[in-house]
């Protein structure tokens, strides 16, 4: 069954190393989905924001509908401090309280404003979710934010006790904008249930799976190797992996010989190594993939992919 046939998908993360074609693979996937469900949005996480690019049009951190469509919908969001701080309101930025936390629980700004994200997407009800992820690091975190929110609350709590008297006078001296603690602690409560909730569903093999994307080189291959082994150990289901900017024997120059050497080796290993998945082998074109017209020849390259000889 390949992705588009299963339905019941609601989560589709696509990532893997910079540069190896992650975002190109994302939004066409993104087009071929919208043509077989009822509404998709693609999301990059990736802070080098090149969504706007591929589909050639200006997106922000609200969706916008593609040109073209009725049904496809692209948003580009930066999981950082500042949107961890809108988040929490006022009184997270006066006390400090979000610099506080962030020391001594890194990565909890990113958690809350993934949390944010997912509160927003969860209230469109959007058919089919597809993730533009950043460089493989940043996308492994997110599975483990449930335990960093769970993290926040305690320490939270142990600030209350410690600081209570401060954040009253605090909010005394700065009146109702400041906006309450206990306002901010139900905030990261119900945000900490519904990351809970959607991490269910991201082990969740009929509700979510992860795309990987590589190209046939050493290094690339290890870090795929690296991220689907934790992907297993997070237990979040990856089934197909993108090879991409394979070279044919014909179109091979003499300058390139040994590096193309290298490549046809890590193909043959690429094939021992990933026997149980479904393996995409996507050559090497000669154009910037730009554009729903481009990306939609790219995506039936996708569903019927050149087969190179191993």
């Amino acid at each position: 069954k390949t992705l588009l046939d299963q339905k019941s998908l609601r989560w589709i993360f696509v990532g893997g190393k910079g540069g190896v074609g992650k975002t190109t693979s994302s939004s066409s996937l993104a087009i071929l989905l919208a043509r077989v469900r009822r509404s998709v949005l693609v999301i990059s996480t990736d802070p080098a924001h090149n969504l706007s690019d591929a589909f050639d049009q200006k997106l922000t951190k609200t969706p916008t509908l593609i040109n073209g469509f009725d049904n496809l919908y692209a948003m580009e969001i930066d999981p950082s401090f500042e949107a961890a701080e809108d988040v929490l309101g006022m009184g997270a930025q006066s006390s400090g309280l979000l610099s506080s936390l962030s020391t001594s629980i890194p990565g909890i700004d990113e958690a809350i404003s993934f949390g944010e994200l997912l509160r927003q997407v969860h209230s469109l009800e959007y058919d089919c979710i597809v993730f533009d992820t950043a460089p493989t690091g940043h996308t492994l975190r997110l599975l483990s934010f449930p335990t960093l929110m769970e993290k926040a609350l305690s320490k939270l709590v142990t600030m209350k006790a410690q600081f209570g008297g401060m954040f009253a006078a605090m909010q005394g001296m700065m009146g109702a904008s400041m906006g309450s603690d206990e306002d901010m602690f139900s905030r990261l409560e119900s945000m900490k249930q519904l990351i809970e909730e959607v991490n269910v569903q991201f082990k969740d093999p009929e509700k979510t799976t992860f795309v990987c994307v590589c190209i046939a080189e050493f290094l690339s291959l290890y870090e795929t190797e690296r991220l689907v082994q934790e992907l297993a150990k997070q237990g979040m289901d990856t089934r197909v992996i993108i090879v991409n900017q394979l070279r044919e024997e014909e179109e091979r120059e003499e300058g390139k010989v040994c590096k193309s050497r290298v490549g046809i080796m890590t193909l043959e290993q690429i094939a021992e190594l990933y026997e149980d998945f479904h393996v995409v082998k996507m050559p090497l074109l000669e154009h910037e993939v730009r554009g729903v017209t481009a990306l939609g020849e790219y995506g039936k390259r996708l569903l019927d992919p050149h087969h190179f000889e191993v």
